[in-house]
């Protein structure tokens, strides 16, 4: 698929899938370091990018959800991963269905079949959101007994708007727990 770019480690390293959010590129802070994070790792990083699907409209959370599902086909719930952000979040149900790890970054839990997806997938997923974020329901979120990690006055980007030290902060925060995510994938596998 043309609309999927893919960094490779060594042949047989884990694969984790960046599924971006409508405006939150794969080039955004929290992505861009999460895949260097990744890499340092050891991880192959394949990332889709929305615009390159032709004939897609995010708007459109049907298309959304089959896209990403296709894409997560080729998952090994074994030692993969997925990180989804905002958008990418639709990919939920899929991710539980096939039991692939995941970390869902600002996740659009006010859509009912995600919220569900991730109370299946509790034992396999972070949810990680802002307090103001219009999106995030921090009720909802520890609702579904995932683990959470609820950040106060971030926005859905993440970031404390007009402090750039607390975002700076925050995002140092969810990349540790991004690590620690991976060490204890790591330790299962």
């Amino acid at each position: 698929m043309a609309a999927v770019e893919t960094e490779r480690a060594a042949p047989d390293a884990p694969v984790a899938t960046l599924l971006p959010g409508r405006g939150y590129g794969p080039q955004a802070p929290l992505l861009y370091y999460t895949r260097l994070l990744l890499r340092s790792r050891g991880w192959s990083v394949r990332t889709l990018h929305w615009e390159r699907v032709p004939d897609l409209d995010p708007a459109d959370h049907a298309g959304v959800r089959g896209v990403a599902a296709d894409v997560l086909a080729t998952a090994d719930p074994a030692r993969d991963l997925v990180i989804g952000k905002s958008l990418g979040s639709l990919a939920l149900p899929a991710a539980a269905e096939r039991g692939i790890p995941g970390i869902w970054l600002t996740p659009l839990l006010g859509i009912e079949d995600v919220r569900r997806a991730a109370a299946r997938a509790a034992g396999r997923a972070l949810l990680v959101g802002g307090t103001a974020d219009p999106y995030w329901d921090g009720a909802a979120a520890e609702a579904t007994g995932a683990a959470v990690l609820e950040v106060p006055g971030a926005d859905h980007s993440l970031e404390r708007p007009g402090d750039l030290d607390g975002t700076l902060r925050v995002l140092s925060t969810v990349l540790a727990r991004v690590a620690d995510r991976l060490d204890a994938l790591a330790v299962g596998s």
